[in-house]
Parts: structure tokens; sequence; C-alpha cells
């Protein structure tokens, strides 16, 4: 695939990737529309072919004791073979139409490359 047929996805900072794919699942080279949330989550897992498992750590306010706990979510997410991110590495992810029971998302490009496994196990 020439340079000419990488699409624009529509989200500012995100710049496609070098590498192409004829993956029809892929956001910059296939046929998927992004669409609703866009967040950002480290990779903790990348076991199941072309998904992987980003967790996202959030604050939450809880009014009765006027102080903000931590929470987590683990969110699967389509890994297209031209971005190929590995564990560690903190990505964009974008919401699409659903693509299997548990993925509605795919990532959208790599932030920073990590060094191992993440989830804070040493």
């Amino acid at each position: 695939m020439s340079k000419a047929s990488v699409r624009n996805v529509g989200v500012p900072g995100v710049e496609p990737p070098k590498q192409t794919c004829n993956d029809p699942l892929c956001p910059w080279h296939g046929g998927l529309k992004v669409r609703g949330l866009i967040l950002e989550g480290t990779v903790v897992s990348s076991k199941a072919h072309g998904t992987v498992t980003v967790r996202r750590d959030y604050f939450y306010f809880v009014k009765k004791y006027r102080r903000y706990e931590r929470r987590r979510t683990s969110i699967h997410a389509h890994n297209p073979p031209c971005i190929g991110a590995k564990e560690g590495d903190v990505v964009v992810i974008g919401e699409t139409r659903p693509i299997s029971k548990t993925v509605h998302f795919t990532v959208l490009g790599v932030v920073k490359r990590g060094g191992g496994s993440a989830g804070g196990k040493s």
C-alpha cells in the first residue's frame, strides 16, 4: 500500500503508523470508523491474537467523604499489525462498532513504548 492510502481517522494528535497493513479492521488502512470515546491506557496483556487488554486508571470522587478513590478498568481493543502494541506500552484507543463480543475499541497509536511487563508486577 502506498502512503496515499492512509486514511485520516479524525483524532487530533495521533500520527498514522509508518508501516502499512491489509487488515480490514485497521482504522488507518481498512474501513473501520472511529467514533465516540478516545482513551489512553497501558497495555497489560497481548496474548490474544490481534487483541490487547488496556488498563485505564482513573479517579472517582466519593461525595460522602469528599475524597477521591483510585479505580481501574480493563478494556479489550483490536491491535492492528501496523501498530503492533506490546505489554507495557502506553496507547491511545478509540471506540468503534462492536468487532466481537468483548472488543469495541481499536488501538490508534502508541504514545510511549514500554520496557517489559506491565501491571506493577516485578
